[in-house]
């Protein structure tokens, strides 16, 4: 379904009402909690829709987390990545042939999943019915099955679709970021309301 051109000022619009306001301390971007969370498979999609993806969401001043991007030599990966998944209001999950090939990216993904995350999911160069998991590294069954639900989760959340052969790049930057402010935005008045309950 496209959307008109009125919804998407109005989306954008909304971004201006969804920043946070400038404190007097000089914060940088690495010390701000992570808003979106970037899950996707390095070899996939690091240089192209992850990337991308990345640095438009940098440019609207949102916190986004990428791994190539927020990871530095010294940290704690697993550390690193759940207090990034923990923090993050929506988490963007961009499937591509090769994800469910990562130990990684399907930890990830689990950890989203049970952290009752908003999630988009992207479907970059192939089908849901495609996205199989095969289990390569020999860990406990129950850490599989885990894996398993939280794929089938997502495989079945209304997300985005993208062929990065013949795709069009501006159009789904724009379809991605309308998404991820829509449910910010969502994330922020749910979390509002539930102060207002608890008053």
């Amino acid at each position: 379904m496209q959307r008109s051109i009125s919804s998407s000022k109005n989306v954008y619009r909304n971004i201006i009402h969804y920043q946070k306001p400038q404190t007097a301390a000089i914060v940088t971007p690495k010390q701000q909690p992570c808003e979106v969370f970037i899950n996707h498979r390095g070899i996939d999609t690091k240089n192209c829709v992850a990337g991308l993806l990345y640095n438009h969401l940098m440019m609207l001043r949102l916190q986004p987390f990428l791994d190539s991007k927020n990871i530095k030599p010294g940290d704690k990966l697993f550390d690193k990545i759940n207090t990034a998944i923990s923090e993050c209001k929506v988490s963007v999950a961009v499937f591509s042939p090769r994800y469910c090939q990562s130990y990684f990216c399907l930890h990830e993904l689990t950890r989203i999943m049970e952290a009752k995350k908003k999630v988009i999911p992207v479907f970059c160069d192939v089908k849901p019915s495609e996205l199989t998991i095969k289990d390569n590294w020999r860990r406990p069954k129950h850490e599989i099955d885990s894996f398993q639900s939280a794929l089938e989760e997502a495989k079945y959340t209304v997300g985005l679709t993208f062929d990065s052969l013949n795709g069009d790049w501006p159009g789904f930057l724009m379809s991605a970021t309308e998404a991820i402010i829509e449910n910010l935005i969502e994330v922020e008045e749910e979390e509002q309301q539930k102060i207002i309950r608890e008053i």
